[in-house]
């Protein structure tokens, strides 16, 4: 078939976006960086925050509105959103949407933004109890 590889172009797009976002947090270390400032911020829908439960100390934005409340430039931002400079942490279930999303706010002009790798299943993998 011409024009088809062995990579889909959703794969292209998470590689790309993985290379213009700061290196992804392992969730082990998630606790660690909110002790030195970062801005954690959970873009998953409702209804698997119900299923699977909340991440305590994160701000919720649905990914609908995350530009808008995260662009530090935007009357709708959120207050805890001044400086682009700031370092912000996206979670999302498995951490695919949550690259792209990191890419898209990198655009946006914010110069430390990331995602957790393997999302909020792996950081509740280590929070389980065995």
């Amino acid at each position: 078939m011409v024009g088809m590889s062995d990579t889909s172009a959703v794969d292209e797009s998470l590689l790309e976006a993985r290379s213009v976002i700061s290196p992804r947090v392992d969730p082990s270390h998630l606790s660690e960086e909110t002790l030195h400032g970062a801005l954690v911020v959970d873009i998953r829908p409702v209804g698997l925050r119900e299923r699977d439960g909340e991440l305590e100390g994160a701000v919720i934005v649905d990914r609908n509105v995350l530009e808008w409340r995260l662009d530090p430039t935007c009357a709708h931002r959120l207050a805890e959103m001044t400086d682009p400079d700031r370092r912000v942490i996206l979670m999302c279930d498995e951490g695919y949407a949550s690259s792209l999303a990191a890419a898209t706010l990198a655009g946006l002009g914010l110069t430390d933004v990331t995602d957790v790798d393997g999302g909020y299943q792996a950081w509740r993998r280590l929070h389980q109890d065995p």
